[in-house]
């Protein structure tokens, strides 16, 4: 190749970057660049950056490395699997067959997918997409059943395994809101079923070919070589950063592999609406409403959100050592995505940096905090302290006292005060306020997390079982659902739990018959009415009353404390 030719071929292939830092000024450029500052070099895995304005693409750029063991790194061309930002792609698939006369969103689930059982409530395609059905969790159901993240392979049928022997449901549908990945799974199953073809050929046919996304698909087996692909990491701790790549076969809720080119190119489709169509895209966009009327800021697997005062649709990601951000700002024209390859990125806040630096000019002005901070004292601050119990769900939060101050476990959570009941998370969009009759004790505490309604939770009773009361849970138990065994164990003072493949985790009693266990959840033994332990039932934030049942041979157990 002739010099002159070599360098032809360089300026077209940097031509996108080349053209796009021209069109930012360089006060601007150089703005956006320091957000990534802490992120950049040759040592460490870091994040792709693009952005566009009115359907154009402005800047992109890669910061870091995308494979740490051959020197590779991050170029705006890369390819990362984006995990939940997937799921506005598998809504638009199914709005696309019911536009075209195949499905309606209104049709019962079951037409589609018999081997979901009937919980004697009609759950819907729309509940599907909005994450109203009520259908537990399928990652969570998995990690109780004693799948290991990332190291397990785990397939399309492995879900519907799993899901199928569900014998409850988390809510009426249409009563509420948890995000289920379950939901966007079984989505693209029924597109398949509908469709004949598998949502990956489905979407690249109707939506990646026609946007020119030519990086993009869904990526359905583990073992396909795809050029250009990053991998992805997590840092110790201690130590130097480790692979961590997610082994699905599964898609759907997850496993679009694309760039921030391309996802800039389907961010521009909410404006021309070249796939879908305007009544489409509009619908696409529209809250989700629950039964009772009300209203929630989430659509076809679109985040509808305000950013100081602005209007802004995107969604975040994040499987193993991927983290993914994507969002628009419609009345400014603007997009913004950031894909990540470290376990502790946090595109979310990568992107509202650089969209700061874009519409400086039509953003607010930063909200106020809840209130200067206050100190209390002890005595104010153990007034407060104890268990607290969501009510009518057996999920419990410890609020304890720590360097001056309360901490929310299991989260970790530092909780600043702005007045003797009210406190405020430095950082988070959390809010926490006590509540009780003035003088007495405090009966109920209410978290606000975001534009979310509030979360009432009781205070409990407290619940220390002696060595000998532990002696009464422990035992072997079964649950149908998961198909797996727990063994709960004693010694000392402390009582475990062990499943499938696990090491033994500490329970930690926070209300009669409840222990909490780190990364389990909640675990409520049930009694009959002599005080026989005959069970338990473990609920997380995305799953509720998974059921176990004990196996024979285990001794009648003595009642708790009262």
């Amino acid at each position: 190749m002739s010099v002159r030719r070599a360098v032809m071929v360089g300026l077209l292939l940097g031509l996108g970057q080349g053209l796009a830092a021209q069109q930012l000024t360089p006060t601007e450029l150089a703005r956006v660049d320091s957000v990534f500052s802490a992120i950049d070099g040759t040592a460490r895995p870091g994040c792709a950056l693009g952005v566009s304005r009115n359907g154009e693409l402005v800047y992109q750029r890669g910061y870091g490395m995308a494979n740490l063991e051959t020197g590779t790194a991050i170029t705006p061309g890369s390819i990362f699997h984006v995990a939940s930002i997937s799921k506005q792609f598998t809504a638009m698939a199914v709005a696309l067959l019911a536009r075209d006369g195949k499905l309606s969103l209104d049709d019962d689930i079951r037409k589609y997918l018999p081997e979901i059982p009937d919980y004697g409530h009609r759950i819907t395609l729309a509940n599907l997409i909005h994450h109203t059905s009520g259908l537990r969790d399928q990652w969570n159901l998995l990690g109780m059943a004693g799948w290991r993240f990332p190291e397990d392979l785990i397939t399309e049928q492995d879900v519907l395994d799993i899901v199928s022997r569900q014998r409850g449901l988390n809510f009426t549908p249409g009563d509420e809101y948890i995000y289920s990945n379950t939901g966007f799974t079984l989505l693209a199953v029924i597109v398949k079923r509908v469709s004949g073809k598998s949502l990956r050929d489905f979407a690249d046919e109707r939506i990646f070919k026609p946007l020119g996304m030519t990086q993009t698909h869904f990526h359905d087996n583990h073992a396909m070589v795809v050029p250009g692909r990053t991998s992805a990491y997590e840092a110790g701790p201690p130590g130097p950063w480790k692979v961590s790549i997610p082994t699905f076969d599964t898609y759907g809720a997850t496993s679009l592999f694309t760039t921030v080119g391309d996802l800039l190119k389907w961010e521009q489709n909410f404006a021309s609406a070249a796939v879908g169509g305007k009544a489409l895209i509009d619908a696409a966009q529209q809250p989700t409403k629950l039964n009772n009327g009300s209203a929630l800021p989430y659509g076809y697997g679109l985040s509808l959100e305000s950013y100081r005062g602005v209007r802004a649709v995107g969604h975040g990601g994040a499987d193993a050592g991927y983290r993914a951000d994507v969002v628009r700002f419609p009345d400014q024209g603007v997009a913004i995505t950031a894909l990540c390859n470290f376990g502790t990125a946090q595109p979310n806040g990568l992107t509202r940096k650089v969209a700061d630096v874009l519409l400086e000019g039509s953003l607010q002005a930063r909200p106020a905090a809840a209130g200067p901070a206050i100190t209390l004292t002890r005595v104010q601050l153990d007034r407060l302290a104890g268990v607290y119990k969501r009510r009518n769900v057996d999920d419990a939060l410890k609020v304890a006292v720590k360097d001056s101050g309360l901490v929310v476990l299991p989260y970790g959570i530092p909780l600043k005060a702005t007045a003797d009941t009210r406190f405020f998370a430095e950082g988070f969009p959390v809010e926490v306020v006590f509540d009780g009759p003035a003088g007495a004790a405090i009966r109920e505490m209410r978290l606000v997390v975001g534009t979310e309604p509030p979360r009432v939770f009781d205070r409990m009773a407290p619940f220390a079982p002696s060595p000998r009361e532990l002696d009464g849970y422990a035992g072997e138990y079964y649950s149908t659902e998961l198909d797996t065994r727990y063994t709960v164990s004693r010694k000392d003072s402390v009582l475990t739990v062990r499943g499938r493949k696990s090491e033994p985790v500490t329970l930690v009693a926070v209300f009669a018959d409840a222990f909490q266990a780190e990364g389990a959840g909640t675990i409520r033994f049930e009694r009959t009415t002599h005080g026989r332990i005959t069970g338990f039932r473990i609920t997380d934030d995305r799953v509720r009353n998974v059921a176990f049942v004990r196996l024979p041979s285990a001794p009648v157990s003595p009642r708790p404390p009262q």
